[in-house]
């Protein structure tokens, strides 16, 4: 990981200072747009495949697995290797990343029981592990917990702070030792605590300890006051780091393996058939979804990373049919949300509409009674701007939207009354019944029509140039006759029906 964040520095170094870099990267806005982008791509090209393959809800299984990963690869670190126990480990990853594995082998042994149905089978594989997670956290890992933050919806807000330093010059770093001229020595008593006496007794027994000895880098000796030339740092966001490993490891087996995704996905029986093992990529596509899963873990939480699954491609599968366009417009959609999520967070929607004085309009029309100050947490507001996203798909969209449906429908009803006049007077026109049934004053008595209706369909026909008025009653003209004719050959040749005529 250090090496890749000094390869990235020593890049952004040649177009921009190491002063505007640091402004950059210690901006929380920044780091928290960067990083919930960089997830909502992930989470847009994983979750396309999930979606279409409708496993979507896999990711929330696998979201929460990912903590038996974790906890037991931090037990294994700490009780039995004696490593540091450092929760930005790549074990930690790798252990998140096989419980992903298990979620699944476990839903598919479930499901290939024939007892019970695969949403059933995930019903039971992931709260098991998930509850095994958090029964080893309570009984063997000390001073850890479970709270609303860290688990349900993190704090991208603070990925900033939470850094690596980098050092370019004056880079010394400083040991102290216990004879080193900079140590500080302080007594401490022995037997005070197991004895319950004050460190005055005269029982009491001491040792010298040096308080400040241990190795410094040259950011922490420069702070402690060791150094006297500051060093010149850089630092760099862990999550940062994290999700653009992620990000590039799911751009890359997107395009290496889409033709195989694609084919598997839609048809996995003639994948199998192709030698092409869907099985394999299933899992391989598991594993990825629990990498990113806990790459975002600390920044978006075990329970909204699942909108960065659903949501984007979601809202992209109704506005292409297309696989390509999806992975194209499912990621933009997320990074947007991501973006202008952080402006909703602080109180502005889009970064322009002031919602406290949305709240305040709501109050006064309604007699309500909310609290027009608005705090949310970044990550929610992220999602929630997402969701807006989707909602705007829903509704916009020119194929499934719902305006292109309520519009379509409303075609096809016009369609269908203006079919229905023009055969009833293709019908009774040249009879002896003309004159009373194509009436225009009574012609919407025969359809129990409203007069209006009526008058809206007869004025829609005439200014297409289907009907012409004679004598006060409706007659066919010829490009009526026409439409009429070829609406009935339309309909005997979809029904396969001959012509009787």
């Amino acid at each position: 990981m250090m090496l890749l964040e000094r390869g990235l520095i020593e890049l952004l170094l040649n177009v921009m200072t190491r002063e505007e870099l640091n402004a950059f990267l210690r901006s929380p806005q920044n780091t928290a747009t960067l990083v919930g982008g960089l997830i909502a791509i992930c989470g847009a090209l994983l979750g396309a495949f999930l979606l279409l393959r409708g496993l979507a809800l896999t990711s929330d299984a696998i979201s929460h697995t990912v903590l038996l990963g974790i906890v037991v690869a931090f037990l294994l670190m700490t009780e039995t290797f004696g490593m540091e126990g450092d929760i930005s480990s790549p074990w930690l990853i790798l252990g998140a990343a096989l419980a992903g594995v298990a979620t699944v082998l476990l839903t598919e042994m479930l499901y290939r029981s024939g007892l019970v149905k695969q949403d059933a089978a995930l019903g039971l594989a992931f709260p098991l592990l998930f509850a095994i997670a958090v029964i080893l956290v309570s009984r063997f890992v000390d001073d850890a917990h479970l709270d609303e933050d860290a688990v349900l919806v993190g704090e991208i807000g603070l990925a900033w702070a939470n850094t690596n330093s980098h050092c370019f010059e004056h880079c010394e770093s400083v040991t102290i030792s216990p004879d080193h001229p900079a140590a500080k020595h302080r007594r401490q008593c022995l037997n005070c605590r197991a004895l319950g006496i004050s460190p005055r007794d005269e029982d009491a027994e001491f040792r010298w300890i040096c308080s400040n000895c241990g190795h410094y880098s040259p950011a922490q000796a420069y702070s402690a006051g060791l150094l006297e030339r500051e060093p010149l740092l850089v630092f760099f966001p862990k999550s940062i780091t994290v999700m653009l490993l992620m990000t590039a490891l799911t751009l890359a087996f997107t395009l290496i393996f889409y033709k195989e995704l694609k084919l598997a996905t839609f048809d996995a029986g003639l994948a199998q058939a192709l030698g092409f093992r869907p099985g394999r990529l299933n899992y391989a596509l598991m594993i990825l979804v629990s990498l990113v899963a806990v790459g975002a873990f600390d920044a978006v939480g075990s329970i909204l990373v699942i909108a960065f699954f659903i949501i984007p491609p979601a809202a992209a599968y109704l506005l292409s049919d297309r696989l390509s366009l999806m992975l194209l417009i499912g990621p933009l959609i997320g990074a947007a949300g991501a973006f202008f999520g952080y402006d909703l967070a602080r109180g502005r929607l889009f970064g322009v509409v002031p919602v406290s004085d949305g709240i305040a309009a709501l109050n006064r029309l309604f007699g309500l009674d909310l609290i027009e100050r608005w705090d949310s947490s970044i990550s929610a507001s992220m999602v929630l701007m997402i969701f807006v996203f989707f909602i705007l798909a829903w509704i916009l969209s020119p194929r499934y939207g719902l305006l292109s449906t309520l519009l379509r429908r409303a075609n096809r009803r016009r369609r269908f009354a203006d079919q229905v006049v023009l055969a009833h007077i293709h019908n009774h026109q040249h009879t002896a019944l003309h004159s009373t049934e194509c009436r225009m004053d009574t012609l919407h008595e025969h359809f129990r029509w409203r007069p209006g209706k009526m008058r809206r369909v007869m004025a829609r026909l005439r200014a297409l140039g289907y009907v012409r008025v004679v004598a006060g009653s409706a007659e066919l003209t010829e490009r009526g006759d026409r439409q009429v004719h070829a609406f009935r050959r339309n309909m005997l040749e979809a029904y396969n029906m001959p012509d009787l005529d």
